[in-house]
C-alpha cells in the first residue's frame, strides 16, 4: 500500500513538473510554437514519461488550462479578496500589486495569451478558457453583490457586469502593456481602472 502511494505522489510530481515547465514556455512563446521537445528540456522528465501523463500537446494544453490557469486566477486574483470587508478595496489592492509585477509587461496576461491564441481557433481550447474566465468573473460578482449587501458597493451597479468589465480590464491593461513593453502604458491603463472602480463604492 505504502509503494502505491509513493508511486501515485512521484506520479504527481512527474505530471506537476511538466505543467510547471509547459506553463513557462508557453508564456514566452505561445502554445502553438511550443514543441513537446522545448518543454522536456527544462524538465528531468523523459518522453515516455510525459505520454503516460499526456497523450498529445493539446491534452497538455486543457490540463494547462484547468489546473494551473485556474490555479492562478484563485491564488492571484480571487482568494486575496477574502481578507477584505469592501471588495473595492481588495481589488484596488490586487491591481497595485499587478502593476509592480514585472512579468505583466514582459509577457501579459497569461489567460489572456491562451485565450487571443488559441480560442478563436479550437473550440475545445474556447470551453476551458472560458470556463476559467467565468470563475474569475463570478468571484468577483459574488464579491461585489456581498458589498452591495454591506453597504459598501453601490446598489445600481450590475455585479455581474461590473465584474465582466474589471476582468476584461485587468486582462487588457496587462496585453497593452506588453505590446508597449514598458510600464507608462501599464500605469495608464490601471489609473483609469481604479478610477472606475471608485465609481463603484456606495
Amino acid at each position: 500500500m505504502n509503494k502505491v502511494k509513493i508511486k501515485s505522489r512521484e506520479a504527481d510530481k512527474t505530471r506537476w513538473s511538466i505543467l510547471k515547465a509547459a506553463f513557462q514556455e508557453i508564456q514566452r512563446n505561445g502554445f502553438r510554437s511550443t514543441g513537446i521537445n522545448d518543454i522536456l528540456a527544462n524538465t528531468d522528465v523523459t518522453k515516455g514519461a510525459f505520454y503516460h501523463h499526456f497523450s498529445t500537446k493539446n491534452e497538455l494544453g486543457h490540463a494547462l488550462v484547468l489546473e494551473i490557469l485556474t490555479w492562478m486566477v484563485d491564488e492571484i486574483w480571487l482568494k486575496p479578496l477574502e481578507k477584505f470587508d469592501n471588495p473595492i478595496d481588495g481589488i484596488q489592492k490586487i491591481i497595485t500589486a499587478i502593476k509592480m509585477d514585472n512579468a505583466s509587461i514582459a509577457l501579459g496576461c497569461p489567460l489572456n495569451n491562451m485565450a487571443v491564441e488559441m480560442a478563436g481557433v479550437d473550440d475545445d481550447f474556447r470551453e476551458r478558457i472560458r470556463t476559467v474566465y467565468d470563475r474569475w468573473i463570478e468571484g468577483y460578482a459574488l464579491a461585489l453583490k456581498k458589498g452591495q449587501l454591506d453597504r459598501k458597493v453601490t446598489e445600481d451597479v450590475d455585479a455581474e457586469e461590473a465584474a465582466a468589465f474589471i476582468v476584461s480590464a485587468m486582462a487588457g491593461c496587462r496585453g497593452v502593456a506588453k505590446a508597449y513593453q514598458n510600464r507608462k502604458s501599464l500605469l495608464k491603463s490601471i489609473n483609469q481602472l481604479n478610477r472606475y472602480l471608485e465609481t463603484l463604492r456606495a
